[in-house]
Formats: structure tokens, sequence, C-alpha cells
């Protein structure tokens, strides 16, 4: 049994990429489906949202707080949630008809890590690419993808973690955050058959908690790929996860009821938070400069 609860009565469609942010004091998260901006304010409960112009599927923070800067379906840009702003600095994949941008977040060096998916079919046609902190858009030396997931990096940032969801398998990689090369990848972990990895997070430890489509559980993997904890959830499709609070030691997960089969169950979609049994998070990297491991 564990004390996870939603945090508002709202249901999502297709919740994902959520973050605290310690500079506001909330926790952000995006529904594709919508096009629609959270933040929720643990504080004082309230959970605000903010409507964009096309369906922002990531983000990550920057040094300036309340900006982010956002992969849209197919640009990046970057918002300024106090006035609206939103400006867009390139494009991804314009002639890439049915490409949008789904998975991502910041290395440790302050460089925007995003991955594509295909929505028109099952082909291997997307891509994982690097928004550097210089404006530069490039493609990462990594297999191409169905549905790019898990991005993520252990607390020195000398390891990448990312996935093709449809394999049931989270990889690792050697990662260099100022060139962006790429070495010795490598299977990390296999999920049980018929599941799916979604959105990751990296602990304080160096463990890796991911979200298991289809599976209504977050698990925590050791170092060695090991299954060490497991969270069951009430909604069958947990999305992401991240740590929140002040202390980095609450625990809050995304959902989605689209794509579920008959009608979603009353905690599908859910947002729910909760404490973990075990781990802390690291704070969650900005877009712009490097961090200190």
């Amino acid at each position: 049994m564990n004390d996870f609860k939603p945090l508002s009565e709202h249901r999502q469609a297709h919740a994902e990429g959520v973050i605290w942010d310690d500079l506001k004091g909330v926790v952000r998260w995006t529904d594709i489906a919508t096009a629609t901006l959270y933040a929720y304010e643990p504080a004082t409960g309230q959970v605000s949202e903010h409507r964009l112009p096309s369906r922002p599927c990531c983000f990550a923070l920057t040094h300036d707080p309340g900006v982010l800067v956002l992969a849209l379906e197919k640009q990046v840009a970057r918002l300024d949630t106090a006035d609206g702003t939103l400006h867009v600095l390139t494009d991804i994949e314009p002639d890439l008809i049915g490409m949008r941008a789904n998975d991502g977040r910041c290395d440790r060096g302050g460089n925007f890590i995003f991955g594509t998916l295909n929505e028109r079919g099952p082909e291997k046609t997307a891509s994982f690419w690097r928004y550097a902190r210089d404006g530069r858009l490039d493609r990462l030396a990594l297999p191409k993808a169905a549905i790019t997931n898990s991005i993520c990096f252990s607390p020195d940032g000398g390891t990448m973690y990312f996935t093709d969801s449809p394999s049931a398998e989270i990889m690792a990689c050697d990662y260099d955050a100022a060139t962006g090369e790429v070495d010795r990848i490598r299977v990390f972990a296999r999920l049980r058959e018929g599941y799916e990895p979604d959105g990751s997070t990296i602990d304080a430890d160096g463990f890796l908690w991911n979200a298991e489509w289809g599976a209504s559980r977050v698990v925590r993997y050791a170092p060695d790929g090991r299954i060490d904890t497991v969270i069951d959830l009430p909604s069958r499709q947990p999305t992401c996860v991240t740590f929140a609070g002040p202390g980095l030691d609450r625990m809050v997960v995304t959902s989605a009821h689209k794509g579920l089969t008959g009608e979603p169950g009353p905690f599908d979609g859910a947002i729910f938070i909760g404490t973990p049994p075990v781990g802390r998070g690291l704070p969650e990297a900005r877009y712009g400069h490097a961090v200190a491991p």
C-alpha cells in the first residue's frame, strides 16, 4: 500500500513531461492532447493552466524564473509563463509529415535533449535531438525509433538513458554533454512483455525511476538494471515521473486515458502525488549553462 493520491479531480487525456520547478515552487507538466501546460503549487493546492497554439510535447526549465524552452509539435520555442509571450527558436524536421516532438529534458551541461515520434505508424523514423546552449539543433547519433522516451541522465551526466518505447527496453549510452557525442550503446533494462517504458527520472543515488505505460506502476531500477522498488498505481497508463518539493522527497506521476479501450477508470488520466518509499531527487537541470555534478 502507498499514499499516492490524485492531486486534483481533473483527469487528462495525455499528461506528460512532469518537472519540479524549484525557482517557482511548482510542479509543471503538459497535456499533449489539449495543447495545455499545467502548474501545481503544493503550498496552496492550486492548479493553473496555459493554452498554447500547438501541442507542447516536452519542455525544459531555464535560469529565468517562469521561462521555459518548449519542444512543440514541430518547433523549439521559448515561453514566458508570466505574460504568455511565445517566441519560436527553430523548426524540427519541418518537411516530415506526421513527425512531432515527444519526450525530453536538459542534460547536465544545459543542453535540451528531446526525441520525436512518428504519428503515422510504427516505422522507426523518429530521432533524438540536441538543442544546444548556443541555439544549434543537431541529431544525436542514436538508433532511429518509433516512439522516443525515457530521456534522463546519470548524476554526473556521463550516462544518457533513453528508449524506443515499443521495444520494451530501456537503453543506456556514454554521453558527452559538451559535444553531444555518444558511445557504448547498450541495453539497461528489459520490461515485462506487453508493457512499454515511458518517461523516466534519475534520483540522487543514480537509480532510474520509470513510468510503465500499460503496467499501472512506476519502477525504480538500480544502476546495474535490476528492479529495486515498485510503486503500484490505480491508473493503467502512467506516463512520467518526477521528484518534487523543497526536499525533493515527494513524487509526482502523470498518466493518460488516451487510447484506452472502453470507458476510462476513475483514476485513468490522474496526476498522482505521494512519498516514495526510498530515494530523493536531484535538482532539474536548466537550459543555458552547465550545472556542477
